[in-house]
């Protein structure tokens, strides 16, 4: 067996199949993952559901309470308030992940640059890390979203951007953890290049807590896009989304409190979903647990 061999061998995870029991007697998570999976397939297959169109008016139809032709009400001017929610999964859930993945792309590298080389590239970047974990995470996002112009594109832009920095110093501590390992140090003394170490020895064994992030920060992202089109930041009417729809259902909490009672209870059981599920996922890959 080759020193190479060796390495590798040092290297390999637990065995998925162990992860996955766990996380499957984790109530908890797969309510989490029922959650997720029931809003997503809701989200996908809107355009084949028999619902109506969600943009489409009945003024004969205004602020009516949920009934058997509209099951969750409707708004203000008569839009099927079900539809809305439906189509305004899609708006919610992409936001999620779709940020979660531009912070990932961005930060991770950043994470691993500055972790594995250190001096003076770590330097710069952990300086610029900090001056962006100073300011809070929400004000950075309205801000950003704010400069680049409102749309639901640059939302998942702004929102991506403002949750990088966790990654970055997620990653870079990770880094800086499993370097010093002897299998690392193996790497080092074979002639192994710096990006054959990084992307074969140090990422893989960072990546469980990066997964865990990525699936928390998912529901912060999900509440931020719900709050910049909450103030017109983020997805444009007629588009439907829950942050908008809230932003309208403020008006009439009084006369119509349904408007605002679905889409907060959307926002809320997404958020709750990817926050069991991350909990689980955190439990069942952490390697100090049997």
């Amino acid at each position: 067996m080759t020193a190479l061999d060796q390495i590798t061998i040092a290297t390999d995870q637990r065995p998925p199949s162990r992860a996955w029991r766990k996380l499957k007697a984790n109530k908890g998570a797969i309510a989490g993952l029922g959650i997720i999976a029931f809003f997503a397939i809701l989200a996908t297959a809107a355009p084949l559901l028999p619902i109506p169109d969600p943009n489409a008016t009945s003024w004969s139809a205004i602020r009516k309470a949920p009934s058997a032709a509209h099951w969750l009400g409707t708004d203000d001017i008569g839009r099927d308030i079900l539809s809305r929610m439906v189509w305004g999964a899609q708006a919610s859930l992409m936001a999620g992940v779709f940020s979660v993945a531009i912070a990932v792309v961005i930060g991770v590298p950043f994470g691993l640059i500055s972790g594995y080389f250190g001096g003076w590239t770590d330097q710069i970047i952990s300086r610029v890390t900090e001056a962006f974990l100073a300011m809070p995470f929400l004000i950075t996002a309205i801000a950003l979203a704010a400069f680049l112009g409102p749309s639901l594109t640059n939302a998942m832009i702004a929102i991506g951007l403002s949750a990088m920095p966790i990654f970055v110093r997620l990653t870079r501590g990770q880094v800086l953890a499993v370097k010093t390992e002897e299998y690392v140090e193996g790497a080092r003394s074979i002639g192994l290049r710096h990006f054959s170490i990084i992307s074969r020895y140090i990422l893989p064994n960072v990546f469980a807590p990066i997964l865990v992030q990525a699936t928390l920060t998912i529901a912060t992202a999900i509440i931020a896009e719900a709050s910049l089109s909450f103030l017109g930041l983020g997805q444009q009417p007629p588009a439907p989304s829950w942050g908008s729809m809230l932003n309208v259902a403020k008006n009439f909490l009084s006369q119509a409190p349904w408007m605002a009672m679905w889409p907060g209870a959307g926002i809320f059981l997404v958020v709750i979903g990817f926050n069991l599920l991350g909990d689980g996922l955190r439990d069942a890959l952490d390697p100090r647990e049997a």
